[in-house]
Formats: C-alpha cells, structure tokens, sequence
C-alpha cells in the first residue's frame, strides 16, 4: 500500500458472517463453494488487520432473527465490530416495532436489512404494511440499508427517499453498476436521480463482482468519480463486501484497490468515504 494516503482510521462498512453449519442462509442452497461454507471472525481477522482497517459493521446475511443474534454474538465478543445492520420483519408491524425496540436499546445495531433484492416485487419497500414499520427507524436512530441490482429498485428507492426524508438511507454496492459490460445507462441517470435526495448514503463496495475477471480499479473509476460527483464525499462510505469479494479477488487487494480509485481525491475527501461518513451516517463510536 506504498503511496497510498495514510488515514487516522478506516471503517470497514460492509462486512458479512454466516455459519451454515449452525443456521440456515436460503440463499447460499443455489451458491455453491467457496460461499457455501463457515465464515466467523476468526477467518477474516487478519485481513483487517492487514488492510488497516480499525473498525468493521457487520451486516445481515439472511432475514432471519438467528443471523441477527449471532452477529450479536460476534460484537460482543470481537471488539473491532462497531456496529451491526440487523434484520427485522418490516411487513409485520407489531413485530417489527418490538423487534426495533430491543435493537434500539443495543450500543451496537446501527440500522436495518432485508434481502430487498431477493424478492419478487422490486417496489417491496413501498408496501403499505412496510410503510408503517420504516417510519419507526428513524425516530429510534435506525438507518436503512437498501440492495439495489435492478433499475426497478433505484426508481424506487428514489420514491422511498422521497417519503421518509427524514430516514437515513445507505444503498449498498452503488446499485451494482454492470462494469464487465461497460453499461452506463440507465444506472447513471438513476444514480443521479437518487442522489437528489440529501437523505440516501452510497457505499463503495462490492465493484469487484460486478466487474470482468480480470478487472482493475481503473474499470470502476468513472462509476465511482460520478457517484462521488453526485452524492459527493461526505453520502460515500467504503465496504469490503467480505466474504461475497473473494469471488473475484482477495480482501486486501479489493480493499487496496477501492482506496486506489480514490486516491486522486483530496484527502478530506478520502477520510468521509474512509471514515467520516460511516461514523455520521451509523452514528458510530469514534475508535
């Protein structure tokens, strides 16, 4: 990491665990290897100390109570976990706000996950029943984080910002651009769309799946220059997107290469993307 900027701390925002050895991930049935196996804190320690990185918020794997307590479970006990986005049944009203209730009273639950992108209404978020239980996040210092892999959802998602201007909203992987085929609309007139509403965060992260095989941090750079231009430094948060990144490559060298494509930013700028925003935007405690 010679010549790289060298901050005073760096917030890894993006970060899963899951164990389906002791709990079940729907999704991981179709995944195959190397997803479909264990993956704790113990397996990716190193990495974040290598990569430099001083504090990590782990993120919900499955829309099951089991994933949210065991990431629990890991914050409790790994002190370099500053923060967990954690699932709740946001159609099931009654559930979900006590549900939010006990997170709210945890140091450590920062915001709120469903696998959006699973699903087969890309306007799910927009649901009535969801409608009720969103309006509850807010008022208990709860950010949203939204999945995006489909236009569908950014057009939503620029509705669902617009109706709860006063939620915090983090979309992650910014929207998953389709960088192995070069395509820039309609993503960046969407982008651009979303970006308008002051309350919607990007995250940087997960480019590396998104990209050809035999990417480099070139392939992301006018993908990331115009979400920084869009949203600008101060909404952009960087993620590993770990263990999903080994699909195409390893941590380090993603992590290396999301702060490569940002290094010809100022370095105020690579702090709130580095650090800054994620403290603000998850209300962390500075490490």
């Amino acid at each position: 990491m010679t010549g790289l900027y060298q901050p005073s701390r760096m917030i890894d925002t993006h970060q899963h665990l899951w164990k389906p050895s002791e709990r079940r991930y729907e999704w991981l049935d179709d995944a195959g290897l190397p997803l479909n196996t264990d993956f704790g804190p113990e397996d990716v320690a190193a990495d974040v100390a290598a990569a430099g990185i001083t504090s990590t918020v782990l993120v919900q794997s499955a829309d099951t109570y089991e994933d949210t307590f065991y990431m629990l479970s890991v914050a409790a006990r790994v002190p370099v976990v500053r923060g967990v986005v954690a699932w709740a049944p946001l159609d099931r009203t009654g559930e979900a706000e006590a549900a939010l209730d006990l997170y709210a009273a945890s140091p450590v639950v920062r915001g709120i996950r469903v696998l959006n992108h699973n699903y087969a209404d890309p306007r799910w978020l927009l649901r009535p029943e969801v409608d009720a239980a969103l309006r509850m996040l807010a008022p208990r210092g709860l950010a949203l984080d939204v999945v995006s892999v489909l236009p569908e959802h950014l057009v939503m998602l620029a509705e669902l910002a617009e109706r709860h201007p006063e939620l915090i909203i983090v979309l992650d992987h910014l929207a998953k651009p389709d960088i192995a085929g070069k395509a820039w609309e309609p993503w960046a007139q969407l982008m651009t769309e979303v970006a308008a509403r002051p309350n919607v965060s990007v995250k940087l992260s997960g480019l590396n799946t998104a990209s050809s095989p035999d990417w480099t941090w070139d392939d992301w750079l006018p993908y990331v220059d115009h979400a920084v231009e869009q949203f600008g430094s101060t909404r952009m948060m960087m993620g590993s997107d770990w263990p999903v990144s080994i699909l195409a490559g390893d941590f380090v060298g993603v992590w290396t290469a999301q702060r490569e494509v940002i290094g010809h930013l100022s370095h105020q700028q690579q702090d709130d993307i580095l650090f800054a925003t994620a403290t603000r935007v998850y209300s962390l405690e500075e490490s």
